[in-house]
């Protein structure tokens, strides 16, 4: 299976579980792997024929823009979920980063993968 690649898409959103974080918009870093066979696309030229990246990175800043979730791995899921449900991707990766003050500057991130069912 091909794969078409969303990266360094950062977007700012009110996330975590502490009150400071509550009132401070944070940047949050997505990357997506989505499974497409490129091929049909590949011949004709034409975008109807492939996924619409420029799409799909629009209803993620919409999405997340406005969602006010506690943690990343609920964010993870419903975001993958919306994907799924309103885009023909069969399979998506997402990674999830968020930046931490553990010690110094961190950085937390997660990887899932989901599939339609």
């Amino acid at each position: 299976m091909d794969k078409i690649f969303l990266t360094d898409l950062k977007i700012d959103t009110i996330i975590g579980i502490y009150d400071w974080e509550r009132e401070t918009l944070q940047t949050l870093s997505f990357e997506l792997e989505m499974d497409w066979d490129i091929r049909q696309a590949a011949a004709s030229d034409d975008i109807t024929n492939t996924l619409d990246y420029g799409a799909i990175a629009q209803t993620i800043v919409h999405f997340v823009e406005a969602s006010r979730y506690q943690l990343i791995e609920t964010l993870a899921e419903d975001l993958c979920a919306l994907l799924l449900k309103e885009y023909p991707i069969p399979t998506v990766k997402l990674t999830l980063s968020k930046p931490v003050a553990l010690h110094g500057q961190n950085t937390a991130k997660i990887v899932i993968k989901r599939s339609k069912e």
